[in-house]
């Protein structure tokens, strides 16, 4: 069994707590929030008796064995740091951080004291991400990857108000890139590694963070398109383009439905059931690496989460985006 805490108590962590539950060897055993009371209606909810407004105490805690962290993005780095130094496993919610050498200290605090980091980037851990994995090779040599995430928010009704909330806040680094851009770029960057080169535009909002936004990344031998946003909507899938054939995926942040093209006008159908909710996939795949007594995943390994995080900082150079935390780091 392996007895998680749980750092912010949103919507997402209700989320994950409810994927998770469905998990052999998951067990929920501390809550954290900054006052008792918001800690309390929220443990009260999943019958948690364990309650913590220090995090310090928390991680000191013998009482867990690891951590997941749901807090704003510029939150992520220090916190993990702080569990991992004594000793936690870290499941970190997507983005790893606000910036590569952000990530970079984490993993190195990982590795220093001998547990395991994980983002939770849940779209590279479900059956059908593992399908695309499977039957890339069969539309011969790639030479495009297109990708494009655009949801309107909610959150942006307000923003035109007047009132600034978290998603539209610079201070923690949030914006459309680092909200739903990483969801088209961890794939990329899992399936072909680092790009050569980096080309980036985005409509910038006063608020300081970008509204939306394309990336253009050049391989040697294949390009990369990718556009996201949170002011406006679109429904394209997303593509992977062979020689042979095209390869298109219905949601590239949550692949539920994968067939190929062929040039000849056949269509391969390579959809498999998904049994379960998104995020149990990311709370199995964390829990079996503890268990086996791994330190990092294949697919969300360090060396991913570190280079997408190197796109996105070129990303956010090229656009002019720069967070108070990049100034901490």
């Amino acid at each position: 069994m392996v007895r998680f805490g749980v750092v912010g108590t949103n919507w997402i962590t209700e989320q994950f707590i409810e994927a998770a539950s469905s998990v052999e060897g998951f067990e929920l055993a501390a809550v954290y929030s900054r006052t008792s009371e918001r800690a309390g209606q929220f443990a009260s909810k999943y019958g948690v008796t364990k309650l913590f407004t220090s995090l310090e105490a928390m991680a000191a805690s013998q009482e867990i064995d690891a951590v997941y962290i749901a807090t704003p993005n510029s939150y992520h780095a220090d916190q993990a740091i702080l569990f991992l130094q004594n000793g936690k496993h870290v499941l970190c919610e997507k983005p790893m951080a606000a910036n590569a050498v952000e990530v970079a200290r984490m993993i190195q605090a990982a590795k220093d004291h001998n547990v395991l980091l994980m983002e939770a980037m849940k779209s590279t851990l479900l059956p059908n991400f593992k399908v695309i994995q499977e039957h890339l090779h069969k539309i011969g040599p790639i030479r495009r990857y297109f990708a494009s995430y655009c949801q309107y928010s909610s959150r942006y009704d307000k923003y035109k108000e007047g009132i600034i909330l978290n998603a539209f806040n610079p201070e923690f680094a949030n914006g459309s890139l680092m909200d739903l851009g990483v969801y088209c770029l961890y794939p990329l960057i899992t399936l072909f590694g680092a790009p050569k080169e980096i080309e980036a535009t985005s409509v910038m909002l006063d608020s300081g963070v970008d509204g939306e936004g394309s990336v253009l990344l050049k391989y040697d031998d294949k390009d990369a398109v990718v556009m996201y946003s949170k002011i406006t909507n679109s429904y394209l899938p997303a593509e992977i383009q062979g020689e042979k054939g095209c390869l298109i995926i219905d949601k590239i942040h949550t692949p539920e439905n994968v067939e190929i093209r062929y040039n000849d006008g056949t269509v391969e159908k390579l959809t498999v059931d998904q049994a379960h909710q998104p995020m149990y996939y990311e709370a199995k795949e964390f829990i079996d690496l503890i268990h086996q007594g791994k330190k990092e995943s294949h697919n969300n390994s360090h060396q991913n989460s570190y280079v997408t995080m190197q796109v996105m900082d070129q990303v956010r150079e090229k656009i002019g985006l720069v967070y108070p935390s990049d100034k901490r780091s």
